[in-house]
């Protein structure tokens, strides 16, 4: 009893038996195989190119440049300021202090990140602020820091000037 893959390979030698003795050739290729893909021409892979360009450029007036550096002025008179969280945030950054309350803690703004390379950004929490704990077993305070937006903090009246 003959198996398909008996029956298949018969018919195949029965197919090109019969291409063989036909008077007209229909195939420039044996069966059962792909023609060639020629390779790409070398002038045309040397002349293939990666172009970047700038699709759209931003023009920056001049008030809003002038708003820009004003923001930046406000916040340069901030940086330092001592605060007091007043709003019940958590972080879990911290890793030896997990699930850290900073309600009425008090630290020192070091940074004011909505402005970047004279640009306005979108940055949600603006503030970054410097936060130093005692933990039970450490010789030093641990130093992290937060981000906070303006909302979520107060001004700490210090005593050795108007701030």
């Amino acid at each position: 009893m003959p198996t398909p893959a008996t029956t298949a390979a018969a018919a195949a030698a029965a197919a090109a038996a019969a291409l063989a003795s036909s008077s007209v050739l229909l195939c420039r290729y044996p069966p059962l195989r792909r023609p060639p893909i020629p390779p790409f021409p070398r002038v045309a892979a040397s002349r293939r190119r990666v172009a970047c360009q700038v699709a759209v450029t931003s023009d920056v007036s001049s008030s809003e440049a002038a708003a820009v550096a004003e923001e930046e002025a406000a916040a340069a008179a901030k940086i330092g300021r001592r605060i007091r969280v007043k709003a019940p945030l958590r972080v879990y950054h911290v890793a030896k202090a997990p699930d850290l309350d900073l309600g009425g803690m008090e630290g020192t703004i070091k940074q004011y990140v909505g402005v970047w390379k004279g640009k306005r950004i979108s940055a949600n929490l603006p503030f970054k602020v410097e936060f130093l704990i005692r933990i039970d077993g450490q010789d030093r305070p641990v130093k992290f820091f937060a981000h906070l937006r303006e909302d979520e903090f107060e001004y700490v009246p210090s005593s050795d000037g108007p701030n």
